[in-house]
């Protein structure tokens, strides 16, 4: 096992259960208990986990982002109700643009089927998992590659998105906080979707519940920059003041309530 995969792997069980044991993880792994502590400091370095006494914590700070891989695993549930309502607004011919996350990787599975479609991405998930369909054209944005994300960055990927004008935008955030608006954890993903935002007719947030009344690290751009906002059930009555008055149409499934 590659030890970028292990780290994935305790990556995960600290995301379930919130702690992790040296001892344990070497049994588990079959590696030595030296081994897992370069696992564990590296983690810490990379602000996913504080080491403690005899293993290490995960570090729930919203300033931190985890792997796209573990991501994608979580509120899995929630995401596909999110992805449904967008993808019942894409229709056959559309230009679409997706950013480089597990929510809009979602999406990307549910329009699989859509004809005529052209999908610009920075995405390296997305690009896979749509290298199949015939009936999509997906373009690369470029840029350079964000280790753990699957995620192109940078001027080369801000540009390349600047040259395209697309009919739909979706882009998921962090955190959506009513003084900041829109947030996210790294300044270089904040920079690159505002470019998104910017290169669509329509653009579209994507969200589940939880990320309401959060907090992170950059702020990418007011509540007011986006057309519509997509999250997985209905909002406080306080968040559907503040769409209705930013004239941002707020869509969730009628039946379910947070």
């Amino acid at each position: 096992m590659l030890a970028l995969e292990r780290r994935n792997l305790i990556l995960e069980k600290l995301q379930e259960e919130k702690k992790v044991v040296v001892s344990e993880l070497s049994q588990i792994y079959n590696v030595s208990e030296e081994t897992i502590r370069r696992d564990l400091e590296k983690l810490e370095q990379d602000g996913y986990a504080t080491k403690s006494y005899g293993g290490a914590v995960l570090n729930e700070n919203v300033g931190f982002d985890m792997p796209l891989t573990i991501r994608s695993k979580h509120h899995v549930a929630e995401k596909q109700v999110i992805a449904e309502i967008a993808a019942s607004l894409v229709k056959e011919g559309d230009h679409i643009m997706l950013d480089a996350s597990s929510t809009d990787l979602f999406i990307a599975k549910a329009i699989k089927n859509i004809q005529r479609l052209t999908v610009v991405t920075n995405s390296i998930e997305i690009i896979l998992e749509l290298s199949e369909c015939s009936n999509i054209t997906v373009i690369c944005t470029g840029g350079v590659l964000k280790e753990g994300y699957l995620a192109l960055l940078g001027p080369e990927a801000e540009n390349s998105t600047r040259s395209y004008f697309v009919d739909k935008a979706f882009v998921s955030c962090k955190a959506l906080n009513r003084e900041h608006g829109i947030m996210e954890s790294l300044q270089a993903f904040s920079s690159l979707k505002k470019t998104i935002l910017t290169s669509a007719a329509q653009s579209y947030l994507v969200l589940d519940n939880g990320k309401f009344d959060q907090t992170a690290f950059t702020k990418m751009v007011g509540i007011q920059e986006v057309d519509g906002v997509i999250t997985d059930c209905k909002p406080s009555d306080d968040w559907l003041q503040i769409f209705e008055r930013y004239g941002v149409e707020c869509m969730y499934p009628q039946e379910r309530r947070k």
